[in-house]
């Protein structure tokens, strides 16, 4: 079963606090992020000041006008983002924000990378966001017809589609997580712990903003700060 996740409260802002760390750190704002190629460190930030300004807008909470990313400094996009983070947080304690969660956690892995740095192990917003992810790859899982996924990784298991799984991929939990990000090759897919042949759930990887690399753009060893 999936394992018991903290409150989205509690992961989306362990995000912004490891992010504001990173992005802040030597010449991370300016150097391009690896497995988001067209964006820099600070073009990565302007993303998830905007969708935090979004989430707020829609629950009932407007930034003033004229607050958008991207006009001063990185530090000035972090700060627009602490305050609109602190405006949801007593908004999403109770759930809802999965996939926000989601969308900062994978990009605060994709700035990590870009560092040369490493989570630690035990985030708070690890479980949720694979979740997510699961469900994603589920859907389409579900559209092309195939039979269910089972997925394993950090000791915990989840079912991408309906029914009775038919496969099961295994994998350390970081591994598995990029992988259903869209954060690594087919072939790297290929490569984690498959029950039988995986090429007929291969396809169902590539859902929504999510396309696996042509070629890897990062390896396929766990990455967690011990």
């Amino acid at each position: 079963m999936p394992p018991t996740t903290p409150g989205d409260d509690v992961a989306y802002r362990t995000v912004r606090k490891a992010v504001a760390e990173i992005v802040t750190t030597g010449d991370v704002a300016a150097r391009p992020v690896p497995s988001c190629p067209e964006w820099t460190g600070r073009d990565l930030v302007g993303h998830l000041v905007d969708i935090a300004c979004r989430v707020s807008a829609r629950c009932g909470r407007p930034v003033e006008p004229g607050v958008v990313a991207g006009v001063g400094t990185v530090e000035d996009d972090l700060a627009v983002w602490e305050t609109v983070g602190a405006r949801l947080d007593p908004l999403i304690a109770g759930g809802g924000a999965e996939v926000m969660v989601m969308d900062a956690f994978t990009h605060e892995l994709d700035l990590h990378r870009s560092a040369g740095t490493a989570p630690e192990r035990g985030h708070p917003a690890f479980a949720t966001s694979l979740g997510v992810l699961v469900a994603g790859v589920g859907g389409e899982i579900r559209e092309r017809g195939l039979p269910a996924l089972r997925v394993r990784a950090g000791g915990s298991q989840w079912i991408a589609g309906d029914g009775e799984p038919a496969a099961t991929v295994t994998g350390a939990d970081y591994d598995v997580h990029r992988a259903f990000a869209g954060r690594r090759s087919l072939d790297q897919v290929r490569g984690l712990d498959w029950s039988t042949d995986p090429d007929a759930w291969l396809p169902a990887f590539r859902w929504k903003a999510f396309h696996p690399p042509a070629r890897p753009v990062e390896s396929a060893t766990p990455h967690w700060r011990l």
